[in-house]
């Protein structure tokens, strides 16, 4: 909302200075009002360049989740907030649910910190119905501490390091490129402090979070039936075991820098190592809860994985995959999936490690890296950065000219 400048008092100036009298003031306070005006309105008005977004619905609703006798109170857990918004112009089948990431809400997607429109708005503006999700104990999935646990403090290091700033301070090779945050990405900079009051900490057990948001987004799934998935960072680790347990309901994956890379995380050192594999292992490969592979598991077997002996470029990691014979993920095969990677992006260093297990599990993708397109500069975050509607035209022309699900809805 814009916020105009009142002129409702004398600056202290203005008093100290003689024969400056309010009349001889007020036409310079009503010239910094406009200008301040036309200033803060600015962002709002480019979002309207393409018309007004006509919607033919527009609401909310929780799904998942159960009320728990067991608790104190006897609240309800589980449960997943979901916002849509149908356009009047419906014209695909399959709507998208978007899902964030870690430390975010769904306010990733509905706007952007310097008041543009979101890829929700995008999407549906090229006829997409969207539907935008807080995961559990996130955002308006209200979070109960007696349930989830004790939430991890804020990081306002890693948040300027990660997300807004990384060329201040490159952590890896990748980095130094990034420029496409609107703002300096430090404390005092409005676009910043609106980011930054977005941040919402994550349940601190990441099996968990797999685990609980999993079970909520198949309740989705149910509930609307056919769609595709549209996850981010975090998110990604989600999107494979609801594709696993719901394949005939995921029409497609948009995977944008998914929880990766496969096996092991990676910690980010700065140079000249750059790049170290977390302990924690992941027993899915893809994530830490299971997913189907054939053949399958035992009761008593693990998947086995080997590492590249070397990266394929000094700014790539090792990559891990599977032992061969590698096992193959039947549920996930079938699935389109397109995975998209930005420049300057800590996952610039890894994403390629994500798209090569999944081809070796028998699972076809397409990994799009932003700068072969010519979209250059992004971070991690750049769904809200300055070319946010770029990469989501890269996305919508995948689904509408180079997916087997660009198809017409039905009439």
């Amino acid at each position: 909302m814009s916020r105009m400048m009142q002129p409702s008092a004398k600056p202290r100036h203005a008093q100290q200075r003689p024969g400056m009298g309010f009349a001889r003031v007020q036409p310079i306070l009503r010239a910094l009002a406009l200008g301040c005006a036309l200033l803060l309105a600015a962002p709002f008005a480019r979002a309207q360049q393409q018309g007004p977004l006509v919607l033919a619905k527009s609401s909310y609703f929780f799904v998942g989740g159960k009320i728990d006798p067991a608790v104190e109170g006897s609240p309800m857990v589980g449960q997943m907030y979901v916002e849509y918004m149908i356009p009047q112009g419906l014209t695909h089948p399959y709507p998208v649910v978007m899902i964030h990431g870690g430390n975010q809400t769904g306010t990733n997607f509905t706007g952007t910190p310097d008041g543009r429109e979101g890829w929700a708005q995008s999407f549906v503006r090229r006829g997409y119905a969207v539907y935008v999700v807080d995961q559990v104990a996130r955002g308006r999935s209200a979070y109960w501490s007696q349930v989830y646990g004790p939430l991890p403090p804020s990081r306002l290091a890693f948040v300027e390091q990660r997300f807004v700033a990384p060329e201040q301070a490159p952590m890896w090779p990748q980095a130094r490129l990034h420029n496409q945050f609107p703002g300096d990405g430090h404390p005092g900079d409005p676009n910043f402090d609106q980011f930054y009051a977005s941040q919402f900490p994550s349940i601190a057990s990441f099996p968990r979070q797999q685990q609980l948001n999993r079970d909520a987004l198949v309740a989705l799934l149910d509930k609307i039936g056919p769609a595709i998935l549209l996850t981010h960072s975090q998110s990604g680790a989600f999107g494979w075991p609801v594709a696993d347990q719901r394949p005939n309901l995921v029409k497609a994956i948009l995977a944008v820098e998914p929880s990766g890379p496969p096996v092991h995380d990676i910690e980010n050192l700065g140079a000249p190592e750059w790049f170290r594999d977390a302990e924690r292992l992941k027993i899915s490969g893809l994530g830490d809860i299971p997913i189907t592979y054939d053949p399958p598991l035992g009761p008593d077997q693990k998947l086995e994985f080997i590492r590249a002996d070397a990266p394929a470029r000094p700014d790539l990691v090792r990559c891990w995959r599977q032992r061969e014979p590698a096992r193959k993920l039947p549920n996930l095969a079938g699935i389109p999936v397109l995975i998209v990677t930005s420049q300057a992006s800590y996952h610039a260093a890894y994403d390629d490690c994500t798209a090569a297990y999944l081809a070796q599990a028998g699972v076809p993708n397409q990994h799009v890296h932003l700068a072969d397109r010519g979209i250059l500069g992004n971070g991690h975050m750049m769904m809200i950065e300055k070319n946010n509607e770029a990469i989501a035209a890269v996305m919508l022309d995948w689904l509408d000219q180079g997916s087997p699900v660009a198809q017409p809805a039905p009439r």
